[in-house]
């Protein structure tokens, strides 16, 4: 159990960095609100016979009930509605605007470079708004989290472009940002202790919700159906939707939302090796350099020192 909890961010750093590998996949096949709804969907009919299976509970709120002038009262019990409705925005923001938001750039022009690059800076935005959730950050946490983010633009800098990307491609970028930045410190905030059934259902049932009519009303919704469509599919399903998303739960609940939100560093050039092994890829030096750098300023961030010695 120990290895597993210490290994947990490095799992999910890898899970995670395979969304790009799977857009790679999916978006020739499927517009990109049209897959996400597939996905949150095809995610909701996994996760729906588990929760039966294994009567899962939903959420209850313990109260005491009865008549003020009398001695005995009666223990009720209710769902937990606003820890559901917590969830669900939760979920809005994290799935539904950050991914489509991202996906939808990517598809519409923005250099993948670019987009990881903007979306990067998820990190600083949550240590200037760490305080809502109660977290200091030190000094040296944000000298580790200024190392990560220009890690990531070496990482990107042969990838990222602005000629012919208009301002409504870069607003999609920007509004990913802000999305997965706020989705993060209002789930640390508002609702980080479920179940992680429960949790998914919610928030997944709450993105399909979302982003079900704005495909219907902004795509064509034809899936291209092969291989690679199934494939990336499946993945999305049960790799990112279920497990990564699920670890990203436990870090949540585990640990500091600046500490999390780190992470998202080592994903680009995570995800660049992926591109190099899987597509051949060009893997320049300065790539190579960036990595090193992104990984020391996460290290910096993550890093327990030890509490001094009161003897």
């Amino acid at each position: 159990m120990a290895i597993w909890t210490a290994t947990m961010p490095w799992w999910f750093v890898l899970i995670w960095s395979t969304g790009f590998i799977v857009a790679k996949y999916g978006m020739p096949n499927a517009e990109p609100l049209t897959f996400l709804t597939w996905r949150y969907g095809c995610t909701l009919v996994v996760m729906l016979p588990i929760m039966w299976l294994t009567r899962t509970p939903w959420p209850m709120r313990h109260g005491l009930e009865g008549n003020v002038r009398e001695v005995t009262t009666v223990r009720a019990e209710r769902i937990d509605w606003p820890l559901i409705a917590h969830l669900a925005i939760s979920g809005i923001l994290i799935q539904a605007v950050y991914l489509g938001g991202v996906w939808a750039a990517i598809k519409h022009g923005a250099p993948a470079g670019l987009a990881a690059l903007i979306v990067g800076i998820q990190p600083l935005l949550t240590a200037l708004f760490a305080r809502v959730v109660g977290e200091p950050v030190s000094r040296r946490q944000w000298l580790g989290l200024l190392c990560g983010f220009i890690g990531v633009g070496l990482v990107v800098a042969n990838k990222v472009g602005v000629r012919g990307v208009g301002v409504g491609v870069i607003a999609l970028c920007v509004l990913s940002l802000v999305a997965i930045t706020a989705g993060t410190l209002y789930q640390k905030r508002f609702c980080s202790h479920f179940d992680l059934r429960v949790g998914t259902v919610v928030q997944f049932g709450a993105a399909f919700l979302v982003t079900l009519p704005a495909a219907w009303a902004l795509e064509t919704m034809q899936v291209r159906w092969n291989a690679e469509m199934i494939g990336a599919l499946a993945w999305s399903v049960l790799a990112l939707s279920i497990g990564a998303i699920s670890l990203l739960f436990l870090l949540i609940r585990r640990g500091a939302a600046t500490k999390v939100s780190s992470l998202m560093y080592l994903t680009p050039p995570t995800t660049a090796v992926m591109a190099w092994l899987l597509f051949g890829e060009t893997l320049s030096p300065l790539s190579a350099a960036g990595m090193i750098v992104a990984a020391l300023g996460v290290a910096l961030v993550i890093e327990r020192r030890a509490a001094p010695s009161t003897s």
